[in-house]
């Protein structure tokens, strides 16, 4: 005759569901964290952006004297293969380009491609960074803009 133990072997239904709770509370820490982390990598990709841009808005300035007659085209910005994008597309989470509010100073950006990263949308979370190039007086440092608290909530200046 097999004897069989009383006791009973296992986890109770609720031990299983505090164990499942936790696990998700710990996931949803976890991937809120990976996504700050991501957003500050894209970031840095596009302050390195920026800034590369602003170094060609100089060399443009050593060669021809002013800055109103640079084009996207002359600081590597466009649709060709090898250039940083003016409009958002699949492959980059900003576009880039230039404006200048008069001769001797031109605002480079970077706007944050939202919705998906793939198309321009200037609600809640968007921002752009940008720099201000001054050649011969010299440039600002990065800054961001944004219609609400964006920057702050990503660690850029404001």
């Amino acid at each position: 005759m097999v004897m069989f133990d009383s006791k009973k072997h296992g986890f109770t239904l609720l031990e299983l569901i505090i164990v499942i709770i936790i696990v998700g509370l710990l996931a949803t820490l976890g991937l809120t964290q990976y996504t700050k982390i991501l957003e500050k990598g894209r970031i840095a990709e596009a302050t390195a952006n920026v800034t590369q841009l602003r170094k060609l808005a100089n060399a443009y300035y050593l060669q021809n004297g002013t800055l109103l007659t640079v084009a996207n085209a002359d600081l590597g910005v466009g649709t060709s293969a090898g250039m940083l994008p003016q409009d958002c597309n699949a492959s980059y989470f900003f576009r880039y380009g230039f404006d200048w509010p008069y001769e001797g100073q031109v605002n480079i950006w970077g706007y944050r491609c939202t919705s998906d990263g793939k198309s321009p949308n200037w609600g809640a979370g968007s921002y752009a960074v940008y720099i201000t190039v001054r050649p011969g007086v010299g440039d600002t440092a990065i800054n961001c803009w944004a219609p609400d608290d964006s920057c702050a909530q990503v660690g850029l200046p404001h």
